[in-house]
């Protein structure tokens, strides 16, 4: 019997098959989710991709546009192109960079820090409509296998 820090290998032709549902479903749920959020925050004129930008500047994840790319995996021009939306609707400021002046980092504008917990709470409610019916244990569980997904790229 295998203990849990054991690889149990699974054979190709089952892996494939789990490779092609697992992944597919993973899209299909990640697609709904950015609609249901899309849908959810166009009260605030704001879509699911700006929130997560707004997110990683709000959490420190991210302090740069460069870094917001490799955070979420988008386009540098796309991204310049949100920051500019995101600093147009006064959320989002760029400040220069002490040590280089030509960077720039990214911090939430009062307006910015004053919006982000509504935002957060359309998150977490569609987050709760995605996750009706698991327990906390089942959603704990998802979370820990979805790290670990991740871990092994």
């Amino acid at each position: 019997m295998a203990s849990h820090t054991d690889t149990v290998r699974i054979g190709e032709g089952q892996q494939a098959r789990l490779r092609h549902g697992i992944l597919r479903l993973i899209n299909r749920v990640r697609v709904e989710i950015i609609d249901a959020l899309d849908r959810e925050l166009s009260v605030f004129d704001i879509s699911a991709p700006q929130l997560f930008v707004l997110s990683s500047v709000a959490h420190g994840e991210a302090e740069s546009a460069a870094g917001l790319c490799k955070t979420i995996s988008y386009d540098p021009g796309a991204m310049t192109r949100m920051i500019d939306r995101l600093q147009q609707k006064g959320l989002v400021r760029r400040v220069p960079r002490p040590e280089d002046r030509r960077a720039m980092n990214l911090e939430l504008t009062v307006a910015g820090k004053a919006l982000f917990p509504q935002l957060v709470a359309v998150k977490d409610r569609v987050q709760a409509q995605f996750l009706r019916g698991f327990s906390e244990e089942d959603a704990k569980l998802l979370e820990s296998l979805l790290y670990r997904m991740l871990g092994n790229r």
